[in-house]
C-alpha cells in the first residue's frame, strides 16, 4: 500500500500542484514567522550583550525631582561616582547623561519630528587616547567645548550635516545651534533601526539635560576574578536608601534576555494566528482535491478492494499519500520562509518597529514544527476524504464512476449549519448591546464570530443554490448556452463549490470586518479630532513637554494672527470624582473653539469659577450653582470651586474648564499644553512659518492644521489596517489557488462531457467562457457570503468599539467593498485563464472516448 501511495503522488502530481502549493503558502507563513521570532529575539540579545559588555554592575537612577531651577535632577552626583571607583575591584566606571535632542536637517525640516522619543542624546567620554570606545570616531573627533556636537553618521547623513555645518536642534524649549566636529558608529539598536543620536561633553549635556555634576546611571567595570554579587552589594551599601538601585551585570542581562523573549514571543504568536488562517483556508483546498481525486480513482479504488485491500488500509493509503504531499510541500515552504523572515525585518523597520540587524537563525525545533504543521494539517483535511474512499463498494465503484452525495447527509449538514449560524447571530445581537472593551466581552465577540462564520462554511451548499441561480440568470442572460452551462456547472456539486468559495469567503469576511471596523473608527477619530476647534492652527510640542506660558502672547503679535488662545491642563479631585481640567483665556478660547452649554457660557468663568462637560458632572453628582472643595494638580490641598456652567463633552474643553490662572502653576512644569490660532480673515494660508519663527522656529514645534490633526491622529489606524491586510492576503492568495484547482481537476473530471459539448458545436471560445463564467460565479458567491458576514460581525462588534469613542458609528466604506466585489470578479476570471485553456485544448475525439 505504501508504493501504490507513492505511486498515486507520482500519477498525479500535476492535479496535486494547486494542493501542494497551498501548503507550501501556508508553511511558508509558519516557518517564517518562527524563524523571524528566533532571529528578532537572538539579535536583541545580542545588541543588549554588546551594551552590557564590560559592565558588572548597573547603577540606575529610580526617580527624578526638580532642582532649585526647575530643572530635572538625580541623587547620582560626581562625588557618588568618584566613592564608587575607589572601591576594591573596580576597573572603571562610566557615567552618563540621556536625553532627547530634535535635529533640524539642513532643509529646514526637523528629522523624526513625530517620533522624538527615537531622537537620543547622551553626553561623549573619552579615554586617554582622547576618544570613547563605545563611539568610535569616523571622521573629526569628540566634543570638547559647549559649542560642540558630534552626531552618528547615518544621523548626520539623514539631516545633511558634514564636519564643520552648524547644527541647529532643540531639546525641550527653543531651537539651539553648535559646531558639528565628528562623526560617530554605533550598533546600538535604537540607532541602526531609525533613530538619531547625539553627542555633547559630558558637562554640556548636564546642562541640557539634567544639572551640573548629575548623571542618569553608572555603568561599573571589574577587575578580572571580581565576583559582581559582592561587588553589587558593595556599590549598594553607598547609594542612597532611595533614588537609586545597584543590579549586578549578570542580572540585568538575565533580565533583558527574559523581556525580549516575552515581547518577541507575543509578536510571534500574532503572526502565527494569520499564518493559522491561511492554514485553514487551506483546508478547503486539500479536502476538496482529495475528494475529486477520490471521485476520479473510484474504479481503481474499487480494483483495489476486489484483489483484497481493507477499508483500513485503503485510509491508510490515502493518508500516506497525504502526508507524502504534506512533507514535500511543507520542506520546500520552509524554504520560502526563509525568505519571508528576511524580508519581515526591513518591513517592519519601515515603519518605525526599530528591530535590530543580526543573522538569521534557524532553530531544529523552527523546521520540525514547520514540517509537523504542514503534515498534520494535510493529514487531517485528507481523513474525511478517506474515509469516503473506504466506503466504495468494488461493485458499484465498477458501475458508475461517481455516485450523487446521499440527501441525508446535506440535510444534517444543513440543520447543524443553521443551529450553528443561529448561535452566532445570537451572541454578536448580545454583543451588540455591550457597551465595555473589557476583555470577557472581546472573548464573547470573538466566541460569537468563529461561531457565526462556522455556521455560514456549513451552510455554504444550501446557500449556493438560490445565489448561484440568480448570478445564472445574469450569465444566461449576457452568454447564453455558455452562461447557462456554468451556472449549472456551479450546481453540479454544492459541496464542492460551497468548499471552493468558502475559502475565500474567510478570506473576504475577516478583510472586510477590519476594513469596515477601522473606517469606522477611522472617522469617529477624525470627528474627535477636531472636536470643537474652529482655530485654523493648533501649535504644541512634539516631545510633549509643553510650550512655555508666554508662547500665546509672543504668536498674538504675528501679523496676520486674529487670536491666540493658552490652552494647558491639570489633574482635578472633585470630591472624589477624577477627571482632567483645562485652563485658558475664557474670551480667547471662545473663538478659537466652540462649546454647546447647557447651563450658562465662557463669560461666567473667572478666578474660583469653573465649567463642568454633562459626562462629568453626571459622574461627580454636581450641577450648575454648586460650589466643591476640590484638589486642581497632583497631591495639592483642596480649594473652593464654583460651578458656574455646564456643557456637552468636547475635546476642546476635556472634563472642566476654567481660567488659565487657577491652571497653570498646577499643571506639568507651569507649561501650556498648546496655543490655538484663529486667524485674521485671509490670512491662515502661509501663516505657519511666521509662527513658528514667532516662538524660536524650534525643531520640537508643531504647527498644525486641523486637517493635519486628523492625519497625525488617524495615520495609526491605516497603518494597522494594511498591515492586516498584508497578514490576510496570504489567505486569499491561498484562496484563489483553491478556484483554480477545482476548476483544472474539474476539467479533467468532464474530459469527455467537453468533448461531447464540441461535438455538438460548442468552439474553443465557448469551452473557454463556460469555464471562466463558472469561476466567476463561485469567486462572486464566496464574495458575497464573504463580505456580507464580515458587515454584520463588524456591526456588532462595533459597541465594543463605540465605547471608546463617543462619535463611533458604524458605516460601511462602501467604495472599498465595491473594489473587494471587482476584485473576486478578477480573481473568477484570472483563476479561470489555465483552466479554460486546458479545456480548449482538448482533442474532441479523444475527450469523447476517455474514460
Amino acid at each position: 500500500m505504501l508504493r501504490t501511495a507513492l505511486r498515486n503522488v507520482l500519477a498525479h502530481k500535476a492535479r496535486l500542484v494547486m494542493t501542494a502549493l497551498a501548503v507550501l503558502l501556508g508553511v511558508a507563513f509558519v516557518s517564517g514567522t518562527l524563524v523571524f521570532g528566533d532571529t528578532t529575539a537572538n539579535a536583541f540579545r545580542s545588541a543588549s550583550a554588546k551594551s552590557l559588555k564590560d559592565v558588572a554592575v548597573a547603577v540606575q537612577a529610580v526617580e527624578t525631582s526638580d532642582g532649585e531651577d526647575g530643572e530635572r535632577t538625580t541623587v547620582l552626583d560626581a562625588a557618588l561616582t568618584s566613592r564608587i571607583r575607589s572601591l576594591p575591584g573596580v576597573s572603571a566606571v562610566r557615567p552618563t547623561v540621556n536625553g532627547e535632542a530634535t535635529l533640524a536637517g539642513k532643509d529646514g525640516r526637523p528629522v523624526n519630528a513625530d517620533d522624538a522619543w527615537r531622537n537620543l542624546a547622551t553626553n561623549y567620554q573619552p579615554g586617554k587616547d582622547g576618544e570613547d570606545n563605545r563611539y568610535p570616531l569616523e571622521q573629526g573627533r569628540g566634543p570638547a567645548g559647549g559649542g560642540e556636537l558630534a552626531l552618528e553618521a547615518k544621523t548626520a547623513e539623514k539631516a545633511g550635516y558634514k564636519v564643520g555645518d552648524t547644527v541647529r536642534f532643540a531639546t525641550d524649549g527653543p531651537a539651539l545651534t553648535k559646531k558639528l566636529v565628528g562623526i560617530v558608529s554605533t550598533d546600538d539598536p535604537r540607532i541602526t533601526a531609525g533613530g538619531t543620536l547625539t553627542l555633547f561633553d559630558t558637562e554640556t549635556a548636564q546642562k541640557l539635560f539634567l544639572a551640573p555634576g548629575r548623571f542618569d546611571e553608572v555603568a561599573v567595570a571589574a577587575e578580572p576574578g571580581t565576583d559582581q554579587g559582592e561587588l553589587t552589594a558593595e556599590v549598594q551599601t553607598l547609594l542612597p536608601a532611595q533614588g537609586a538601585t545597584a543590579t549586578s551585570g549578570a542580572d540585568l542581562a538575565a533580565e533583558q534576555s527574559r523581556q525580549i523573549t516575552a515581547d518577541t514571543a507575543a509578536f510571534t504568536k500574532v503572526l502565527l494566528v494569520f499564518a493559522g488562517i491561511a492554514l485553514f483556508v487551506g483546508v478547503f483546498i486539500i479536502a476538496n482535491t482529495f475528494t475529486m481525486l477520490i471521485a476520479q480513482r473510484s474504479r481503481e479504488i474499487a480494483l483495489m478492494r476486489a484483489v483484497g485491500a481493507s477499508r483500513r488500509q485503503v485510509v491508510r493509503a490515502v493518508l500516506v499519500e497525504a502526508a507524502l504531499l504534506g512533507l514535500g510541500a511543507s520542506a520546500a515552504g520552509f524554504a520560502l520562509g526563509l525568505g519571508i523572515a528576511t524580508a519581515l525585518r526591513p518591513l517592519l523597520n519601515a515603519g518605525g518597529a526599530g528591530l535590530p540587524d543580526g543573522p538569521l537563525v534557524i532553530s531544529p525545533a523552527s523546521l520540525l514544527w514547520s514540517l509537523a504543521v504542514g503534515v498534520v494539517v494535510t493529514v487531517l483535511a485528507a481523513w474525511l476524504p478517506s474515509r469516503k474512499a473506504a466506503k466504495i463498494a468494488p461493485i458499484e465503484a465498477l458501475n458508475s464512476v461517481e455516485l450523487a452525495p446521499p440527501t441525508r447527509s446535506l440535510v444534517v449538514r444543513n440543520v447543524l449549519g443553521a443551529l450553528l449560524t443561529g448561535l452566532g447571530v445570537l451572541v454578536m445581537l448580545y454583543v451588540s448591546t455591550l457597551r465595555t472593551s473589557e476583555e470577557s466581552n472581546l472573548m464573547i465577540a470573538m466566541l460569537g464570530s468563529a461561531l457565526t462564520l462556522t455556521g455560514m462554511i456549513v451552510l455554504a451548499p444550501l446557500l449556493s443554490r438560490p445565489l448561484i441561480t440568480l448570478a445564472g440568470r445574469v450569465t444566461t442572460r449576457f452568454f447564453g448556452v455558455s452562461g447557462k452551462l456554468a451556472k449549472e456547472n456551479a450546481l453540479r456539486n454544492p459541496r464542492r463549490t460551497a468548499a471552493t468559495a468558502s475559502a475565500l469567503m474567510i478570506g473576504l469576511s475577516l478583510i472586510t470586518g477590519l476594513t469596515v471596523t477601522g473606517h469606522s473608527t477611522q472617522r469617529a477619530m477624525d470627528l474627535e479630532a477636531t472636536q470643537g476647534l474652529t482655530a485654523d492652527y493648533k501649535v504644541s510640542n512634539s516631545s510633549y513637554r509643553g510650550l512655555d506660558a508666554s508662547a500665546a502672547d509672543r504668536v498674538a503679535r504675528v501679523p496676520g494672527v486674529a487670536v491666540a488662545a493658552p490652552v494647558t491642563s491639570a489633574s482635578l479631585d472633585a470630591e472624589g470624582a477624577f477627571g482632567m481640567i483645562t485652563g485658558t483665556d475664557p474670551e480667547a478660547f471662545g473663538k478659537a473653539a466652540e462649546l454647546d452649554f447647557h447651563t450658562g457660557s465662557l463669560r461666567d468663568l473667572g478666578p474660583g469659577r469653573i465649567a463642568v462637560s454633562a459626562e462629568f458632572a453626571e459622574r461627580a453628582g454636581l450641577r450648575a450653582g454648586d460650589t466643591l472643595d476640590a484638589g486642581v494638580g497632583s497631591g495639592q490641598p483642596g480649594r473652593k470651586l464654583k460651578v458656574v456652567g455646564v456643557y456637552a463633552e468636547s475635546r476642546a474643553a476635556q472634563d472642566a474648564l476654567g481660567v488659565l490662572t487657577d491652571v497653570l502653576p498646577y499643571s506639568g512644569d507651569k507649561k501650556l499644553d498648546d496655543v490655538l490660532v484663529k486667524a485674521e480673515p485671509g490670512k491662515a494660508p502661509g501663516l505657519a512659518e511666521e509662527i513658528r519663527d514667532a516662538l524660536g522656529n524650534s525643531p520640537l514645534l508643531k504647527v498644525q492644521t486641523q486637517e493635519q490633526i486628523i492625519e497625525a491622529e488617524s495615520g495609526a489606524i491605516t497603518v494597522v489596517l494594511n498591515m492586516m491586510y498584508g497578514l490576510l492576503g496570504m489567505a486569499v492568495v491561498i484562496a484563489v489557488l483553491g478556484v483554480v484547482n477545482t476548476l483544472a481537476m474539474s476539467v479533467f473530471e468532464r474530459t469527455r462531457e467537453i468533448g461531447m459539448l464540441r461535438a455538438i458545436g460548442l468552439d474553443r471560445s465557448g469551452i473557454k467562457q463556460m469555464v471562466r463564467l463558472e469561476s466567476v460565479v463561485i469567486s462572486l458567491f464566496g464574495a458575497v457570503l464573504g463580505i456580507g458576514t464580515g458587515v454584520f460581525l463588524a456591526w456588532a462588534g462595533g459597541a465594543l468599539t463605540a465605547s471608546s469613542f463617543a462619535t463611533y458609528e458604524t458605516v460601511p466604506p462602501w467604495d472599498r467593498l465595491g473594489i473587494f466585489l471587482a476584485l473576486a470578479l478578477l480573481i473568477g476570471v484570472l483563476a479561470a485563464i489555465w483552466p479554460a485553456r486546458r479545456a480548449a485544448r482538448l482533442n474532441m475525439l479523444q475527450s469523447i472516448q476517455a474514460q
